[in-house]
């Protein structure tokens, strides 16, 4: 029992006749998604140097574009998009919690050493 795997992506905007004609497709958006990433970093538009929420809006465009690339290399190149729903939860939702647990360690972290180099004295000992 051969298992077919859907030849669309964006949410079943494009389609396509094969898989060979689908992963070019993914491949393709990919590669324009790096170039745009690449022109960005090479040129840092001043427009996009401004701060929001404590970040300058050029490295927020580079996390959005980096986990539309990770999503749709999960979701393509990994079949992702072929497996049961509860499986594919476990493992968005885990990757999530890991990366907020690793944010949080992070901030956590940065703050108190941070507050040592500032006041030139340890808050607290663990």
């Amino acid at each position: 029992m051969a298992h077919e795997h859907k030849l669309e992506i964006f949410r079943g905007l494009l389609k396509f006749k094969s898989n060979t004609q689908k992963i070019w497709g993914v491949l393709v958006f990919l590669t324009f998604v790096t170039i745009i990433e690449v022109v960005l970093g090479i040129i840092k538009p001043e427009a996009l140097m401004a701060k929001f929420l404590g970040m300058k809006m050029l490295n927020w465009i580079f996390i959005i574009l980096t986990i539309v690339k990770a999503y749709y290399i999960t979701w393509d190149f990994m079949h992702m998009r072929d497996e049961t729903k509860a499986l594919r939860r476990m493992v968005v939702w885990t990757a999530i919690f890991l990366i907020l647990y690793l944010i949080f360690i992070l901030l956590q972290e940065g703050g108190y050493i941070e507050t040592v180099y500032s006041s030139g004295f340890v808050k607290r000992d663990f």
